[in-house]
């Protein structure tokens, strides 16, 4: 299957369905001969890497590239990007338990506190009885640390190792160290293991459905979340305006 990969407004996005992107992610795992990046773009990861060279490059070194964020759809539209679906990072890391049960891969967690990576293993296995547990750690570490964390990870023989980090501490992680890693397939877990573990609530299917999760957030939180989503969308729509712009003024001259 090709990798339909686009820039979008200077960061990478790949052009897959939710189950071509399954479907990519298992034929690399039986693959085996690579460390493969999985990583997911939203509103705010995109205005981050405007200014973050450091992300911009981790994020354009990933293999596949999924668009988390519902909002990523029109605006790639608007810029001559079809994007067939969202790919939301959660539903595609339960989608993976489930084929890593049916096909005996083993899996491996890293971040997240103590309390909340125990019971995020806790209630996978009572969701995926026979799912096989390559190792699980905690995401605190000493920067002395990590050749041995990453040796352990190795010796374990993950199939997918879900790294629950956030941004970009997540995406820095798998760029930095992937050539240390013998993991078929590195997955940016974000905020997934709090979510598994019970720690957040989900938004209602119906507000998933319809890319309400940010408004989810903001009744839940309205003073943290308020501005730097404020802030956050004014900026998105600056960049995504001078790149429609240009990009009609270039058409216009053809």
């Amino acid at each position: 299957m090709p990798i339909h990969r686009h820039n979008l407004m200077g960061c990478p996005i790949d052009s897959y369905s939710f189950d071509e992107a399954v479907l990519e992610i298992t034929s690399r795992i039986e693959d085996g001969n690579s460390t493969n990046l999985v990583h997911f773009l939203n509103v705010a990861k995109v205005v981050k890497a405007q200014k973050d060279s450091c992300l911009h490059a981790a994020l354009w070194d990933g293999d596949l590239v999924l668009a988390d964020g519902k909002p990523l759809l029109p605006a790639a539209q608007g810029l001559g990007i079809t994007l067939p679906t969202r790919v939301n990072g959660t539903d595609l890391m339960e989608k993976l338990l489930e084929v890593c049960e049916k096909r005996h891969y083993k899996i491996y967690l890293f971040g997240a506190k103590q309390e909340v990576i125990e019971d995020c293993v806790r209630n996978i296995r009572k969701t995926y009885p026979n799912i096989q547990f390559a190792g699980y750690r905690n995401g605190y570490y000493a920067k002395n640390e990590i050749d041995g964390i990453i040796e352990n990870i190795n010796e374990s023989h993950p199939d997918i190792l879900f790294v629950g980090l956030g941004t970009p501490q997540k995406e820095l992680f798998a760029y930095r160290y992937r050539n240390k890693f013998r993991v078929p397939i590195i997955q940016g877990a974000g905020g997934n293991f709090d979510v598994i573990a019970g720690f957040v609530k989900r938004a209602p299917k119906w507000m998933q459905i319809y890319g309400l999760e940010w408004l989810y957030r903001l009744l839940q939180e309205p003073r943290r979340l308020f501005w730097r989503y404020l802030s956050t969308n004014c900026k998105f729509m600056m960049i995504y305006a001078k790149q429609f712009l240009w990009r009609h003024k270039n058409n216009n001259k053809q």
